[in-house]
């Protein structure tokens, strides 16, 4: 089994600290108030491209072109971040990259990719997900016989991104670390810190956080080998991926002492509190380790507690869908479709009699159906407090009126 070796890890800070310096460990007041415990954020935000991703992709780079590998220049697939690293790369070390996302990226990260790459990097929009794009870019990648560099799957790539967990220790000086939390993705970020972490602080509790949609790392680990999810949610693209890393799962497996699920609506909800609060703008798989804190809240009370926001690429276009999101996770918001009355006044007759006072319809479409007394409507409810639905719910029931509540934002 690989293993990255500590000094493989150390000659990789020295390298990437000729373009980069190390990012910020901030020591929060107001979330170390929250849950009483001394909490660190460490801001891979705040580096280069806004993400960790430059670490591994940059130390991947720079040991081909000592190695003499990049004659005809490289090909890589991301869902935005490590492009954004890889495109920095080429650019520095003047070598042609050729990009492959998907279709779903936000205008943002292909800008970002564009900007940091300039004349270095070719962009190709292809497939669904991060998995359909990564394998159009493989075969092209053999087609065209060029390197691959891969997002997270790579030797050289774990030892960079290791390079995270390198400077929390030499941040935190003598202060002991109880607990890190780790965004998991393909497992790159993971398999790398918890490697040096187990190593020079073995007694600090090393938790992988993966969201609710694409907890491939968290199957795997239930089933003790590398498994490929059928089906996932993209929304917090940045850690969604059918299949982690072969070279990184057995590290994980190995180090971790737990992995969490993040419902994507708790996702949304952290995004918000810590714009609104922190004046932080921070992507959905950056506050995955921020959500932790509420998950185990009780555990680490009284502890030196380190989370990595492991970036800061999010597109201003999605918080419309954000703020839904986390308007329904807090119970707050909630669809029904309902067997609606085809009659004049059946609206009306449902706010008199249905609606609480403080309850107001901010969706409703309704499909007309010749020759039936009742026709399907989607409504939407926004209620003042969690507990309001009870009542509406009720009155419903009591009325007579047939309906299903709608869970998924996919099916309104």
């Amino acid at each position: 089994m690989y293993k990255p070796k500590i000094k493989d890890i150390k000659n990789a800070s020295n390298i990437l600290r000729r373009i980069i310096e190390p990012t910020p460990l901030n020591f929060n007041q107001d979330l170390s108030n929250k849950y009483l415990a001394n909490i660190y954020k460490k801001r891979e935000d705040l580096n280069h491209v806004r993400s960790y991703k430059i670490r591994g992709a940059f130390n991947k780079m720079h040991s081909l072109v000592n190695e003499n590998n990049l004659i005809n220049g490289i090909v890589t697939c991301s869902a935005g971040n490590h492009a954004q690293g890889v495109a920095y790369s080429c650019n520095k070390l003047q070598i042609t990259g050729d990009i492959f996302m998907p279709k779903i990226t936000t205008k943002q990260k292909i800008d970002k990719v564009k900007k940091f790459g300039g004349k270095y990097v070719n962009i190709f929009l292809e497939g669904n997900n991060f998995d359909e794009s990564f394998d159009i870019s493989q075969k092209y990648s053999q087609e065209k016989q060029l390197q691959f560099v891969h997002p997270f799957d790579d030797e050289k790539v774990i030892e960079g991104q290791a390079t995270v967990g390198l400077e929390i220790i030499e941040q935190l000086k003598d202060n002991k670390l109880d607990y890190i939390f780790l965004p998991i993705g393909g497992g790159g970020l993971a398999a790398g810190v918890s490697t040096y972490i187990r190593e020079v602080s073995p007694q600090t509790k090393i938790i992988g956080v993966e969201p609710l949609g694409a907890p491939s790392m968290y199957e795997s680990f239930k089933q003790n080998k590398v498994i490929k999810l059928d089906t996932i949610n993209t929304f917090v693209d940045g850690a969604s991926v059918k299949k982690v890393g072969e070279l990184n799962f057995p590290i994980c497996k190995e180090n971790l002492d737990d992995i969490i699920l993040i419902d994507e609506g708790h996702v949304c909800t952290k995004i918000l509190e810590m714009y609104n609060e922190h004046g932080l703008i921070i992507e959905p798989a950056g506050v995955l380790s921020l959500c932790a804190l509420d998950i185990m809240k009780k555990d680490i009370e009284n502890k030196n507690v380190v989370s990595v926001i492991s970036g800061g690429n999010s597109d201003v276009f999605r918080m419309t869908e954000i703020m839904e999101r986390s308007l329904i996770y807090e119970g707050l918001k909630h669809y029904f479709k309902i067997e609606f009355a085809q009659k004049a006044g059946a609206l009306r007759e449902y706010i008199l009699n249905i609606l609480g006072k403080n309850d107001d319809i901010i969706y409703f479409r309704y499909t007309k159906i010749i020759n039936k007394e009742t026709g399907p409507v989607i409504i939407g409810i926004q209620t003042k407090n969690k507990d309001d639905i009870k009542l509406l719910i009720n009155n419903m029931e009591k009325s007579g009126i047939t309906y299903t509540k709608l869970t998924n934002v996919s099916d309104i």
